[in-house]
């Protein structure tokens, strides 16, 4: 009942208010990044979301398009900007994803859409990520995010899909504005994104 009917209702309302009140902030932002990249201030990628379904992801831009001398762009810590640096370290290139949750792509809460090209390398385990709704937050987020490995992250995904719940999605709302505040785990030790995702030792699907 919680994941067909009232999950859905939630995730709508509270998306459409949080636009409202956010509306200043996400305006501020866009104006920035209209200067700062060139008139992009948008980044959107196709994301697997539930059952594997294909959505275009949008966030604020905060990486430019640098490339090396053969086209290629380069490394993302090259690329993130220092107006970038600043707008993930307070998440608010995060926002335009309300967006993606009033479509329906997504939710409030849930496993992050990773990239599409992870689809082959998860095990049958992982998989069931995409059991859910991806979210702009998760039970990942508010334990390490880009601070802790891909295994412990694909757990704590699973613990999520496992458990979801409204009050489990009440405690991550929470403890996710407080991370937020706080900007504690964002980045990954020594760099400013993920590693790339490579698979696991275990038989992939």
């Amino acid at each position: 009942m919680y994941i067909r009917f009232i999950k859905p209702i939630l995730d709508f309302v509270i998306a459409f208010i949080a636009l409202l009140l956010l509306s200043p902030f996400f305006m501020g932002v866009l104006i920035v990044l209209l200067f700062i990249n060139d008139g992009k201030p948008f980044f959107c990628q196709i994301r697997p979301g539930l059952k594997g379904k294909l959505f275009s992801l949008i966030k604020f831009k905060t990486m430019n398009d640098k490339t090396d001398d053969e086209g290629n762009l380069l490394p993302d810590y090259k690329r993130l900007t220092p107006v970038g640096k600043l707008i993930r370290s307070t998440s608010l290139d995060e926002l335009p994803q309300l967006f993606n949750v009033l479509k329906g792509d997504m939710s409030l809460v849930g496993p992050r859409p990773l990239l599409k090209k992870y689809l082959g390398r998860y095990s049958a385990e992982q998989a069931l990520r995409h059991e859910v709704k991806p979210g702009i937050t998760g039970w990942a987020q508010v334990n390490g995010r880009n601070s802790i490995s891909w295994e412990k992250k694909f757990e704590l995904d699973l613990y999520y899909v496992s458990h979801i719940s409204l009050w489990l999605d009440l405690k991550i709302l929470g403890l996710t504005l407080w991370k937020v505040i706080r900007r504690k785990g964002v980045s990954a030790p020594q760099s400013n994104t993920m590693p790339e995702f490579m698979g696991t030792k275990e038989k992939k699907i």
